[in-house]
């Protein structure tokens, strides 16, 4: 049989004409086309926890002149307001170690409230300091070697609690959670890094402040999403699981053990898919569709966290939209945030959508209800963020949050009213958190040392509801 229909097929790029169930010879550099666009977009989604900290490393060195084994110690709302999904409640202490530049290093942490830990540049929880990590709060020596590095007698012998990193490059990150400030400060000013090769006379940790500096620590938009990934790609470990995605972003011309050189048609498909992707990554985020999301039947409350291990592991294989969707909206991932032990951790959980399923309006007016006796030994806060950065909402207010650590009103049942909007509600000015119109935002809830009422629900948190 002769079949001579043709019919067209519609395409990100260009109309693919058919013929006898093949497409045309004109419309075979099209196919390909799409098909380097389709992996492209995977590429975004695959690259986002890389990514983004490899950007957070750029803006240490170029913007604050923090190198390897420095420490930047960012406080307070304006500091804090370019990492993604921060909170200014308690500050943070954080670095980044190259180990191809610096050998092992050692880390001293000085006794006291601390949590934090170290993570590989995907974001994989290698270690946990402090309160959570081996030294109990009790302070230590920690050695961090680098994936090549095998023996280890030594270091054991010296008495190091020893961490070994699965990449070259590491994120280290320290919050001092006393409620004085200056112990914070002090306790931050006694972590201790430097090579081992420099253990008899070691140098001086510097300490830098943003200062003023705006920045943003996010992945980037466009074509400077690759050139990180470039950047970052050639001076990493690549594992087993990943030698796919590497030959695919050698096909789009971001090879490894070479320069940044493309072509037109290799631009034009890489920014585009940099669009695609972070569209497809917003309602990954936005629009949880896991299974068992919710904390709560009939509440819009999901869970941020959704990968069950910090390895982002699972029997068969390893979370990919699972993994997207957290470090989409946010950065850094450890087992004390995923606590399933009564009054330690964390506990976190985020709204996207008001009562009626709609998107948290900027120009709209809302309240939210917190019930009396919150379930955390610590403290509780509710933070606002911009949904396009995923930083805290910039408002004239220069607030973002509210939280049992601040001066609020209670009513007389113990419950908190929290309010949202652009206008203030008379009376009420201490529990509103001010919004922009035209911008959509979210709200995450924190439970510091969530108690038994979170983890068997029996303490409910309703919607956020339109005024």
């Amino acid at each position: 049989m002769n079949i001579k229909n043709c019919h067209e097929l519609e395409s990100s790029f260009a109309t693919i004409k058919m013929k006898n169930s093949l497409p045309t010879p004109s419309s075979i550099n099209t196919i390909f086309n799409e098909m380097d666009y389709s992996q492209a977009i995977q590429l975004y989604l695959w690259a986002l926890p890389l990514v983004t900290f490899a950007k957070w490393q750029q803006v240490h060195e170029e913007e604050f002149s923090a190198t390897s084994g420095d420490l930047v110690t960012y406080k307070g709302y304006a500091e804090v307001s370019g990492i993604l999904t921060a909170n200014a409640t308690t500050p943070y202490t954080i670095g980044f170690i190259d180990l191809s530049k610096t050998g092992p290093m050692i880390i001293e942490m000085p006794k006291g409230h601390i949590a934090g830990g170290f993570s590989d540049f995907w974001q994989r929880e290698v270690a946990a300091v402090g309160e959570m990590g081996p030294d109990r709060g009790e302070g230590g020596k920690y050695i961090l070697l680098p994936p090549n590095q095998e023996d280890e007698s030594l270091y054991l012998k010296e008495g190091y609690f020893i961490i070994r990193n699965r990449s070259m490059n590491t994120f280290f990150g320290i919050r001092t959670l006393d409620p004085d400030s200056a112990v914070c400060e002090t306790l931050a000013n006694n972590v201790h890094i430097y090579p081992y090769s420099e253990k008899e006379n070691p140098s001086k940790t510097n300490i830098y402040m943003p200062n003023g500096r705006k920045y943003y620590a996010g992945p980037p938009k466009g074509l400077e999403y690759w050139e990180i990934l470039h950047a970052i790609i050639q001076h990493e470990v690549i594992e087993e699981r990943d030698r796919f995605f590497i030959q695919w972003l050698d096909n789009l011309g971001v090879k490894k053990d070479n320069e940044f050189k493309l072509t037109g048609q290799q631009i034009e498909i890489l920014i585009a898919a940099a669009e695609k992707g972070e569209q497809m990554a917003q309602v990954n985020s936005f629009a949880k569709r896991f299974l068992n999301n919710k904390h709560w039947k009939n509440r819009n409350w999901d869970y941020i966290m959704i990968i069950p291990d910090s390895n982002q592991r699972g029997e068969n294989f390893d979370f990919f939209f699972e993994r997207t969707s957290y470090f989409y909206e946010a950065v850094t991932y450890s087992k004390a945030m995923i606590t399933k032990t009564s009054n330690v951790g964390q506990a976190y959980l985020g709204a996207y959508q008001d009562k009626k399923g709609q998107w948290l309006d900027g120009g709209i007016n809302y309240r939210l209800k917190v019930p009396a006796n919150p379930p955390a030994v610590n403290f509780w806060s509710i933070t606002v963020y911009d949904s396009i950065t995923r930083c805290l909402i910039q408002n004239e207010q220069q607030n973002a949050d509210i939280s049992s650590r601040k001066n609020i009103q209670i009513n007389s049942d113990g419950s908190v009213d929290i309010y949202f909007g652009p206008n203030a509600p008379m009376g009420h000015e201490t529990n509103w958190v001010q919004t922009n119109e035209n911008e959509f935002w979210f709200a995450y809830l924190r439970l510091y040392g969530p108690t038994e009422q979170y983890f068997n629900k029996s303490w409910v948190l309703g919607d956020i509801e339109e005024i």
